[in-house]
């Protein structure tokens, strides 16, 4: 008995990479799959190679970013196994670039993959969760690159959309009985090859199929009862993510003037600064305080 036994799950951006080890392991787990990418190609490559071993599964070349497309996508599922069951919400962009350096058309590009299609393809999938009774679990890929990273603002700010969706979907669905998590990975693949920083982070023994057990247990009923939680898999490494939180001490005044500002933030604010990015680099304020006397 496999952990997905009768599922039917969609992996979008599942041509290759994290994808296609997402939409590999499912099927081997038992379930039946969509393997999606606009890559039309690689999606009937990956499924091809499910095929061989005796997995039930189905190519589609269908665009996330589109709404009707990703519609499209969703009810192939329907259609193909007359469910859907689960949601893995892979498809994504990625380049680098410093924020002087930005193009506008490039972001919209990437925003229109990672964050709302991420959208397109949830909405479908809830709506035919609903119609079948409810109950079904969607998996999110963000990154920690949403903590902040050097020449990664756009990508960053979209994964950390995808986050942020992750909890008011969670806090949405719960009532449905649709489980929606999401899923840090750190992998060696395609996209980080393409970044000198990321080759040196990123280990090639850190491979996409080290995070695929993480993202099958989510969709699995093995998860039930986990909903909006944030994980992170890095190599041997697997930690939920805190979420954001509302730090002590909180200071109270009736009305605050910018003189009432700037003593909060001299006489008690300063202290309790936080280190920002993944780096952790310490606010120069900060960094004064701890090392009295060092400049910027």
């Amino acid at each position: 008995m496999g952990m997905l036994d009768g599922k039917a799950i969609v992996v979008t951006g599942a041509g290759r990479g994290l994808g296609e080890a997402y939409a590999t392991h499912a099927a081997h787990a038992g379930a039946s799959v969509v393997v999606n990418d606009i890559d039309a190609a690689l999606a009937k490559q990956t499924a091809e190679n499910i095929r061989g071993y005796g997995g039930v599964v189905v190519d589609s070349g269908h665009d996330v970013a589109d709404p009707e497309q990703a519609r499209a996508i969703v009810a192939t599922c329907v259609a193909e196994f007359g469910r859907i069951d689960g949601l893995v919400n892979n498809a994504g962009l990625n380049y680098e670039a410093s924020p002087l350096e930005d193009d506008y058309g490039r972001m919209r590009e990437l925003f229109e993959v990672n964050v709302f299609g991420t959208f397109n393809c949830g909405l479908a999938a809830v709506e035919a969760m609903r119609e079948a009774g409810g109950a079904g679990a969607i998996v999110n890929i963000s990154s920690g690159a949403h903590f902040g990273q050097r020449r990664l603002g756009a990508y960053s700010a979209s994964k950390g959309a995808v986050a942020s969706m992750t909890y008011s979907w969670a806090l949405d669905l719960d009532e449905l009985g649709i489980r929606v998590n999401a899923v840090c990975p750190v992998a060696h693949t395609r996209m980080v090859r393409k970044s000198e920083r990321s080759l040196r982070s990123i280990p090639p023994d850190r491979t996409p199929g080290k995070v695929a057990p993480l993202v099958l247990f989510l969709l699995s009923d093995s998860a039930r009862g986990i909903t909006g939680q944030l994980i992170r898999c890095d190599g041997s490494d697997l930690h939920v993510v805190g979420q954001p939180y509302f730090k002590q001490p909180i200071l109270h005044r009736e009305t605050w003037d910018t003189d009432g500002v700037e003593r909060a933030f001299n006489e008690v604010f300063q202290s309790h600064l936080e280190p920002f990015g993944l780096e952790k680099r310490l606010p120069q304020r900060l960094r004064e305080l701890l090392e009295p006397g060092r400049s910027a």
